[in-house]
């Protein structure tokens, strides 16, 4: 069963996204950019480490220098692990965030902090907390995709790679589920699992855009593709998915599904790699048109995209620029936030 909630709607408005404009480098800056970034890494003992949601340069010159590019979770693992004493985040906040909480004694800088995330913006510490003293006897499970203050508050942290095995052992246990800040995840873990979920009410400004109905008439142009769906997309899109799951999951369905062509409904970032790993096989965006769009995002993070070439060249230039754009956490919330994550870094796969 899944709980009905009285909240407000925490999905932001069109006004909060802002609009942005990646820079346009030819190939000579790009190459000189990034001959710049790789020995500016090497001097400052420092390692990239980048969203698959980010510009495809960045994205290659982290494994170019021995950095990584993957999920949230994998990119706060991998800087954990990492014996580079500066890790650089190329992503949104809560990805900084995340991996200082697992590497408190490392510097965690960001190409800017700037970078946010409208699930995070949808769910304010303050509000959230007021939620869960409402609801006490409820296991409060929180989205990595939310502040440091909110994990805090939180019995458990998942990614969309780990909730679903995650919610079904609370359930099997008889515990009832207060979840956030995902609406559109809570509504798919809850319809796969069955548990009794109460959800706060955010969406991503990415995935909330993609149309069913667009995706309908896109898949009659193309009968034969095979269709990848994040689970923080609406229900209507899901339900057309040939596999639903986060960004390594989706990587994973285009590389074993027997299809030649896919619509793939995720942040365009994702295309890059989905590209460089299957170079005989073609990509379409989902559709965002449709009835009630906006575009406000154009199934691309503007806050990703804000993770450009000359903004990593920009902060390790100096140090009084990584200083500017170093993730800083109070050390008790930071504690606090570690235990449900740890827990989720436990959690057996």
């Amino acid at each position: 069963m899944s709980a009905e909630t009285t909240l407000p709607d925490y999905s932001l408005p069109e006004e909060q996204v802002p609009m942005f404009f990646p820079e346009v480098l030819a190939e000579s800056d790009v190459a000189a950019l990034k001959e710049e970034i790789a020995g500016l890494l090497k001097a400052r003992n420092a390692v990239l480490v980048a969203h698959y949601y980010v510009d495809g340069h960045v994205q290659d010159l982290a494994e170019e220098t021995g950095g990584c590019v993957s999920d949230s979770l994998e990119m706060a693992r991998f800087g954990r692990d990492h014996d580079a004493p500066t890790l650089v985040v190329a992503g949104v906040r809560f990805m900084g965030e995340s991996a200082k909480i697992l590497s408190p004694d490392k510097q965690v800088v960001m190409p800017t902090l700037a970078a946010e995330c409208s699930l995070d913006l949808g769910c304010p510490p303050d509000e959230f907390e007021a939620f869960c003293k409402a609801n006490p006897d409820r296991t409060v499970v929180v989205y990595a995709n939310t502040s440091a203050k909110v994990k805090a508050l939180s019995d458990w942290v998942v990614t969309s790679s780990v909730a679903l095995p995650i919610v079904e052992s609370l359930d099997a246990k008889g515990e009832k589920i207060l979840w956030a800040p995902d609406k559109h995840l809570g509504r798919y873990i809850q319809h796969q699992t069955g548990a009794d979920m109460l959800l706060w009410s955010g969406a991503c400004v990415v995935h909330e855009e993609f149309k069913s109905k667009a995706l309908f008439d896109l898949k009659a142009v193309y009968p034969d593709a095979g269709v990848l769906v994040h689970p923080e997309s609406p229900a209507a899109v899901i339900d057309i998915a040939d596999a639903v799951g986060s960004t390594s999951q989706i990587l994973a369905a285009a590389r074993d599904l027997p299809h030649e062509m896919f619509i793939v409904a995720t942040d365009r970032g994702l295309f890059h790699k989905l590209r460089q790993r299957n170079p005989d096989k073609r990509f379409i965006e989902a559709p965002t048109a449709g009835d009630g769009a906006t575009c406000r995002s154009c199934a691309h993070c503007p806050w990703m995209a804000m993770n450009e070439l000359s903004k990593v060249a920009e902060v390790l230039r100096d140090e009084s620029a990584m200083r500017d754009k170093e993730i800083r956490i109070d050390p008790d919330i930071a504690k606090r936030a570690m235990v449900p994550l740890q827990r989720m870094l436990d959690f057996p796969r």
